[in-house]
């Protein structure tokens, strides 16, 4: 499951940054561009120009989806760890105001700098 609340460490791998567009397309504003989508089973995370998507999909046959959103204006600060010799993924934590953390572990195929280019894109 994957959500904002609970501060689970999540498994993604780089998909098609248009895998989730039929779930988020009815959320994205004006001038909001996909940039970038990771998943982890059914579940996903989309990075946008203006906020981080989480899809949660719930149930056997995934009709009940829980869709998250995080603006980047409410991240104060981020870390990236690249997957290392040995190690079989990269990690993200973002702590958000109020000093809560959510970690992300992605692929160690998946560039963790490109993920943090664009949150230093847009939170700087």
């Amino acid at each position: 499951m994957i959500s904002f609340e609970n501060n689970t460490v999540f498994h993604l791998k780089q998909v098609d940054k248009n895998a989730f567009y039929t779930q988020v397309a009815p959320l994205l504003i004006e001038g909001e561009d996909i940039l970038s989508a990771y998943q982890a089973g059914r579940d996903g995370i989309v990075f946008t120009t203006l906020r981080i998507f989480a899809i949660d999909v719930q149930g056997i046959v995934g009709k009940k989806i829980d869709i998250a959103t995080l603006p980047y204006k409410h991240i104060q600060s981020f870390s990236i760890e690249n997957a290392g010799v040995g190690d079989a993924d990269g990690e993200l934590d973002i702590i958000l105001m109020g000093q809560k953390r959510i970690r992300f572990e992605f692929d160690k195929n998946t560039d963790i700098a490109i993920i943090g280019k664009t949150i230093s894109r847009f939170t700087l």
